[in-house]
Parts: structure tokens; C-alpha cells; sequence
């Protein structure tokens, strides 16, 4: 997803002053029109300030939700975290992200379907992080969705299937996300990235419960 302010600003006119003497002193007084594209002139400087910084704080508040996104699912269904950023960084493989949710090895609760699971966490991110933006990001998924059909090509046996696969599981990581404690702990997780840029899985952990709890 690509956020920026397009359009160039009008080169300021020049402005012109006469002087008025009275008695030893001088002073300069601005014409009224130049003045006024003065003004002008810096309402829309500022005003393209203010729209960077908007979308720089929307951009940052996506990851967030995405990175909160695979936290809480992870932690419903057993999974232990050891932090949790939205500090750019880079993959072994050379590979950049904005965020990341880095999961511990080993689970607290046994799982039904290994395979299932992992699809789940993969996909809450671009679904956690639409309830921000209003519609998924595929591209900011890219690296998700691909394992995502990795994981699937060993349950389905052509294309089709794996789509109708992925379709049913994506359905029920919307439903999931969407029961009120999870809801709320990824919003709580989210503000405390855009403060904080990393939490600690106990961090996460301790919002997620806390909010599960409240629901």
C-alpha cells in the first residue's frame, strides 16, 4: 500500500514594497495582493505538511493492526510470542518487512490441526489490518499469502481447491477476529506499537488477556 501527497506548489510571487518616509524613519509596506499569496502560499505548505503526516501515521497504524492481527491469533490458538514490532527490518532471506510478529517454538495448548492453524495466523494479518484500512492489501500480504498456499498445496490437489480452501479458512479468520475480546485486543496491541514500535510477547500476552477476559 503506497500513501503520499502528490502536487507541486506554485512558486511564491515576488513581493514588492514601497517606502514611506516619515520624518528620519522608513518603513515597508507590503502591497495587499502579494501579501494575500503570501498567506496562501503557506496555508497550502501546511497543509501538505498535514496530509504527509496523516499518512504517515495511517501507514504506521496499518502495520500495527497487521502485526496485531497475527498476535492475537496466535495466541487463541495456543501460540506463544517473543515480540512483536513495526520497526522495518528484513527476513533471512534477505526479504523486507514493515512489521513483525515473531512466535516462539512450541505451543501451551495442543493443536486439532497444525496445518490449519499456521493458515489461520498467516492470514489474520491482512484481515486485522483491513478493519484499519477498510479493504485487504494484498500486496502488503504478499509474503503471507504465499506460504499461505504453500501450506495449502499439501491439503488440495489442483488450483481450484486450494482457493476454495483458502476462501472457507479466510472466512472463518474474519469470524474469529470479529468476537469482541479478540477485537479488542487487537486495537490495544495496535495503539501500543504506534507508541511503544516493539512490545514483548508478555506484553502481548497481557492485553490479549486482559481483553479476552473483559469481553
Amino acid at each position: 500500500m503506497c500513501y503520499g501527497a502528490e502536487g507541486d506548489l506554485e512558486e511564491t510571487p515576488k513581493v514588492a514594497f514601497e517606502q514611506h518616509k516619515i520624518g528620519n524613519a522608513a518603513t515597508l509596506a507590503e502591497k495587499p495582493t502579494d501579501h494575500y499569496s503570501a498567506m496562501m502560499n503557506d496555508a497550502t505548505q501546511q497543509n501538505e505538511k498535514t496530509s504527509s503526516q496523516i499518512a504517515a501515521f495511517d501507514a504506521i497504524m496499518a502495520t500495527a493492526y497487521h502485526e496485531a492481527g497475527h498476535a492475537v491469533m496466535a495466541l487463541s490458538l495456543g501460540r506463544s510470542i517473543q515480540k512483536v514490532t513495526v520497526s522495518p527490518t528484513r527476513t533471512a532471506h534477505g526479504q523486507s518487512r514493515l512489521g513483525v510478529c515473531e512466535l516462539k517454538k512450541g505451543r501451551s495448548k495442543k493443536s486439532k490441526d497444525a496445518v490449519e492453524d499456521d493458515t489461520l495466523i498467516l492470514l489474520a494479518g491482512m484481515v486485522a489490518e483491513a478493519r484499519f484500512t477498510g479493504s485487504y492489501c494484498h500486496q502488503g500480504a504478499s509474503q503471507d499469502l504465499r506460504y499461505v498456499q504453500s501450506l495449502l498445496s499439501n491439503r488440495a490437489g489442483n488450483a481450484r481447491q486450494i482457493e476454495r480452501l483458502q476462501r472457507r479458512l479466510l472466512d472463518k479468520t474474519e469470524h474469529l477476529l470479529l468476537e469482541p475480546g479478540h477485537a479488542k485486543a487487537i486495537q490495544q496491541i495496535a495503539n501500543e506499537l504506534v507508541e511503544k514500535t516493539t512490545i514483548s510477547g508478555r506484553a502481548a500476552r497481557h492485553f490479549y488477556d486482559q481483553c479476552v477476559a473483559s469481553k
